[in-house]
């Protein structure tokens, strides 16, 4: 913008200005005879009125390039290929998850798991670390059913995920991440999509649990608060604090956090995190963390590496059998040396 801003200013100011030529220009020509006087006052008339549509015309190109952008996405999502699932109703016996032998790539890229296969037990909770682009996320999509895996199994209970529909693949899993999305409704309704049918008693009381029920009161019109296009009228913080409302509210079996208090500012933190002990109580919980020292007391953490599974155990075994966990730790709490604990 800075570097064509000189040129498009120019353009703006000195285009419409057409009579500094027209009117010399036609005057020489008309002291000539080459040009009537009728011909000279239509040519200026013409330039005083044909030029603002042109400029019109041309400014359209953005329009154009934005639609062209538009189109570009929406055509990538209708090339991409659908997920088969069967319609068959079907029964999911627990809420343990299972990856064999799982290969998984995006669109054909390079892959994003590597013939991995890891267990996640019924009731435990499980925390998945490793650096950016390790895999982790793609893990936890996995579970929610963005994706099919590309070879391999994935199991919830004793069920292919194959064999399950999608629908009901989603009411067992509440899945909370670092970029929820707000729809442009109100506070209410927003929270309500946890549970379509769920009472404004039960949206308050899921409110309060996730300790959001202060700040929506103090908003404008409270819980009728529409909280604009994805959230937009909203801080971060805030978004997330609902979007766990939302989760508890669905009161799922399996619950996955991605970086649930990545916007939560510290004030707010120990609310949170007391919220999302609740709603974790007794599930099984799939934790994605980048801060390691929320997540030292899980049943069981694992350690990603490029699409792999590096090492697994709880914080005190991988301090002494995992070097990448080891030095991730250290890098976390700032020790050098190995001063570990």
């Amino acid at each position: 913008m800075k570097s064509a801003q000189w040129a498009m200013s120019a353009y703006n100011a000195i285009t419409p200005s057409v009579l500094l030529t027209v009117l010399p220009f036609g005057f020489l020509f008309y002291s000539s005879g080459s040009l009537t006087a009728s011909a000279f006052v239509t040519v200026i008339i013409l330039s005083l009125g044909l030029l603002e549509p042109l400029i019109a015309a041309m400014n359209y190109t953005d329009n154009i390039a934005r639609v062209g952008t538009v189109m570009g996405q929406i055509n990538e999502v209708l090339a991409s290929s659908e997920i088969n699932r069967t319609n068959k109703k079907t029964d999911i016996n627990g809420n343990s998850i299972e990856f064999r032998n799982v290969t998984f790539s995006y669109d054909n890229e390079k892959e994003a798991l590597k013939n991995i296969s890891l267990t996640i037990p019924e009731g435990k909770v499980t925390a998945l670390v490793g650096h950016s682009g390790s895999g982790k996320s793609t893990v936890a999509k996995l579970i929610a059913g963005f994706w099919d895996v590309t070879d391999g199994e994935l199991l919830i209970g004793s069920s292919n995920v194959r064999d399950i529909p999608l629908e009901v693949q989603a009411e067992r899993i509440a899945y909370v991440e670092q970029n929820n999305f707000l729809f442009d409704e109100t506070v209410m309704e927003n929270i309500r999509k946890g549970r379509s049918g769920a009472t404004d008693e039960e949206v308050t009381a899921a409110a309060k649990a996730a300790g959001c029920d202060e700040f929506i009161r103090g908003l404008d019109k409270g819980y009728q608060t529409v909280v604009g296009s994805a959230g937009g009228h909203l801080s971060g913080g805030e978004r997330q604090r609902i979007a766990i409302a939302r989760a508890m509210l669905k009161d799922a079996p399996i619950v996955i956090l991605d970086e649930a208090t990545a916007y939560i500012d510290p004030e707010n933190e120990a609310v949170i995190q007391n919220a999302i002990a609740k709603l974790v109580q007794g599930k099984t919980v799939i934790v994605i963390a980048h801060r390691l020292s929320t997540i030292t007391d899980a049943d069981n953490i694992i350690v990603m590496n490029d699409g792999t599974v590096a090492a697994h155990g709880t914080h005190k075994k991988l301090l002494d059998s995992s070097q990448l966990y080891r030095s991730m730790w250290q890098a976390h709490t700032g020790t050098k040396g190995g001063a570990v604990s």
